[in-house]
């Protein structure tokens, strides 16, 4: 049985996020990527796959090299979700400040 992969198991290891972070700006072989961790090459090369499967890389083969390149669009999804939260609590903050400042000012009335 495959397991489905999604962007949230993406993101909820620092090392894949570590790994998101260094090739956004430019595409990274996979050695290099292996030699900034302190974890052998083959956990790096599992991080990379899972990745890939959620989207969030691709991989060119360039000679014997593979090349990791960001594919970040998919962090939308991440993105709307948390949305719906900030909303939530900016509501409730909202709602909290006005109540704070009701009660400030019948402590400031004489």
């Amino acid at each position: 049985m495959d397991a489905r992969r999604d962007v949230f198991q993406a993101i909820a290891d620092p090392t894949r996020r570590a790994i998101l972070g260094m090739v956004a700006s430019q595409p990274q072989n996979v050695n290099a990527l292996a030699e900034k961790f302190d974890v052998s090459r083959q956990a790096i090369s599992l991080h990379v796959k899972i990745l890939h499967e959620c989207g969030l890389l691709s991989i060119r083969q360039q000679g014997r090299e593979r090349y990791c390149e960001g594919r970040l669009d998919k962090l939308s999804e991440v993105a709307d979700w948390i949305e719906q939260y900030r909303k939530f609590w900016n509501s409730r903050l909202d709602s909290l400040e006005e109540y704070l400042n009701k009660i400030q000012s019948k402590t400031d009335k004489p």
